[in-house]
């Protein structure tokens, strides 16, 4: 949520930072007019309660002198009426004013490309050569049936487009992904690890932004009000919603693996074969808070812990800084980090590593003290996958694949595989 001082201080530079976001700017006069309203609600309000306060204490100074304090008892009467008016009329406001808040986006941040769509995206640097091979590159939809790892007609069975069933080896191949990605992130970056619920209620969905814009592209359990979640970024995000820690505490930064429920509202005509597009798949996700000043360069941080994992896995990637136009509702900036797929000749984004500025701890309240007494002040919230499967599992397929339609595991999760190569079926 923005901060309704920074709107009413300097609004030019808001109306500018949701326009390059594609949000209307009107809404800022839309704001302050109701905040002006509300001011003078409360002056009044304030005026009204010292008023009563002075009759209070007339009142008794009266009696003592036994002089007649029925009108001032009357007045009293009136102004409580009066507040209790002015009460419900702050409530409408103040919920008005909430609401339009809720769904302006964050202010992209003073480093984030200027532009309209994801044409304008820059690509900031690159890893590796593109595999070519002496033949034609399979898709991993072909490589995955031939090795019976990747089962998509019984996903379909199961549960309709979008889903699909990893057997044998290729079940493997996610878990160790899985156990690798963890163990790199607690053992060598220091997140804790945490297991969080898949299922979240609406004031959590609120928290990271995901509610109320987004809500047609969340599977929901309308019986309960709650929501299967998008990414573990919801639950792990809230983790200290309404709290203040202590400065000593940041960063904090936590790991989460978890399945992530998407129903793609809107998604009609992009790729839809194989599994690059699907409605549950499973990502590790990092989260870190910080203190303002240190935000930046946690983003870096960030983004180094997941691209280090496609060095060590040998994907050749591109790191894309997002435009202000291709930018997500509730991210400051944000780098895309995408793997080419030979087979699919298209690259695939496999991880967002996000800056939230303080938008996501205002809005779940997420607060720090620099030092004991101090005034709280809200964290800078940070994420990034590291990483994302299927997509994952797709580069390994196409990158790694050999002449007879066999894949070859990469070096450092045959530890965790037990094999060197995933035969094709004979």
């Amino acid at each position: 949520m923005l901060d309704i001082r920074l709107i009413r201080q300097e609004p030019e530079t808001v109306k500018r930072g949701l326009e390059a976001k594609k949000a209307s700017a009107s809404v800022v006069d839309d704001v302050l007019a109701l905040d002006e309203k509300r001011r003078e609600l409360i002056q009044e309000t304030e005026a009204l309660k010292a008023r009563r306060n002075e009759i209070s204490k007339l009142i008794p100074q009266r009696m003592k002198e036994k002089q007649p304090a029925e009108d001032l008892k009357e007045e009293s009467k009136s102004i409580g009426d009066r507040i209790k008016d002015l009460d419900e009329q702050l409530k409408g406001i103040e919920a008005e004013q909430d609401g339009i808040l809720l769904r302006l986006p964050n202010l992209p941040h003073a480093t984030t490309p200027h532009g309209k769509s994801e044409e304008d995206n820059v690509v900031v640097r690159t890893w590796g050569e593109p595999k070519k091979f002496p033949w034609e590159a399979r898709s991993h939809w072909d490589l995955g049936a031939g090795a019976g790892i990747l089962d998509l007609e019984r996903g379909v069975k199961l549960s309709g487009s979008g889903f699909f069933v990893l057997r044998g080896l290729g079940a493997k191949l996610e878990r160790a992904l899985i156990n690798w990605f963890l163990d790199t992130h607690v053992g060598k970056n220091g997140y804790e690890e945490v297991s969080v619920p898949f299922v979240v209620n609406r004031k959590t969905m609120t928290g990271t932004g995901q509610l109320p814009k987004m809500e047609e592209d969340m599977y929901r359990v309308t019986e309960d009000d709650l929501f299967l979640i998008p990414t573990a970024e919801v639950p792990v995000t809230n983790l200290h919603a309404d709290e203040i820690l202590s400065g000593e505490e940041l960063p904090k930064k936590f790991v989460a693996v978890t399945p992530c429920f998407r129903r793609e509202a809107g998604s009609s005509g992009k790729e839809v074969r194989g599994i690059s597009r699907v409605h549950q798949f499973l990502k590790v996700e990092m989260v870190q808070y910080t203190d303002p000043e240190k935000s930046d360069e946690g983003h870096e941080s960030l983004t180094r812990n997941a691209t280090e994992l496609l060095e060590a896995l040998g994907l050749p990637y591109r790191v894309l800084s997002l435009c202000t136009g291709d930018i997500s509702f509730a991210a400051a900036k944000c780098y895309d980090l995408e793997i080419w797929a030979p087979g699919m000749g298209r690259w695939l984004e496999v991880s967002s590593c996000s800056t939230f500025t303080d938008f996501q701890a205002r809005r779940a309240n997420i607060r720090f003290r620099r030092e004991a007494g101090s005034k709280p002040e809200f964290v800078h919230t940070l994420n990034g996958s590291g990483l994302a499967l299927p997509r994952i599992v797709i580069g390994i397929l196409e990158n790694y694949q050999l002449s007879n339609g066999g894949i070859e595991v990469p070096q450092v999760l045959r530890p965790y595989m037990g094999v060197d190569v995933i035969p094709a079926l004979s």
